[in-house]
C-alpha cells in the first residue's frame, strides 16, 4: 500500500522556484511531483522564436498551458490556433500537440496532471546559471537520444517541429 504524503502549501514569488535551461527556454519550476505527492508539476517557460516542440503525444499525463506574454501558435489535435496573452490550453492525453513561439519572446505557465514528466526536464536540462534565455546551442541536439529519453515517460514523437 502506498502511503500518502503530507503535503506542505507553498508559495513562491517571480523568478522563484527550480531554473532550468531547457532546449532553448528558460523553464522555472513552481512545483514538482515530489512535493506534491505526484498529483502535478507547474512550471513558468520563457522563449523565443527559436522554439518549438516536435509533434508529439503523452500517455500518462494531461497538460494545461496558459500564456502570459507574447504569442504561441498551438496545434492540438487538427487545429492550431495562435493564443495570445490570457489563451488556456486543455491537452488531454493521447492528443497529439505541439507549439511554437510567434513572437520575438513569450512567456507561458504549465501544468502537467500527474506528475512524473518533470523528472524528464530535469535529466535533459541544465541548472540556469541567470534567470535569462540560454545561449545559443553549439551544437545541435541529438534528436535520436531526445526521442528515446521521452518514450521512457510514455511520451510518443510524432512528428517533427512546426516550421515558422
Amino acid at each position: 500500500m502506498i502511503q500518502e504524503q503530507q503535503l506542505t502549501a507553498s508559495i513562491l514569488e517571480n523568478q522563484q522556484g527550480r531554473a532550468l535551461w531547457h532546449f532553448n527556454a528558460l523553464l522555472t519550476f513552481k512545483a514538482l511531483g515530489a512535493e506534491t505527492n505526484g498529483q502535478f508539476w507547474a512550471l513558468e517557460g520563457l522563449a523565443d522564436r527559436n522554439m518549438a516542440v516536435p509533434l508529439h503525444a503523452h500517455s500518462r499525463e494531461d497538460e494545461i498551458w496558459y500564456v502570459l506574454e507574447g504569442e504561441i501558435a498551438f496545434t492540438v489535435g487538427d487545429e492550431t490556433q495562435i493564443g495570445g496573452p490570457g489563451t488556456f490550453v486543455y491537452i488531454p492525453r493521447h492528443v497529439p500537440h505541439t507549439f511554437q513561439i510567434r513572437s520575438a519572446t513569450a512567456r507561458w505557465f504549465g501544468i502537467g496532471l500527474p506528475a512524473g514528466l518533470d523528472e524528464w526536464f530535469f535529466e535533459t536540462g541544465e541548472p540556469a546559471q541567470s534567470l535569462t534565455l540560454p545561449p545559443p546551442p553549439t551544437s545541435p541536439p541529438d534528436v535520436e537520444a531526445i526521442i528515446a529519453s521521452l518514450k521512457a515517460y510514455g511520451t510518443e514523437t510524432l512528428g517533427p517541429p512546426p516550421e515558422a
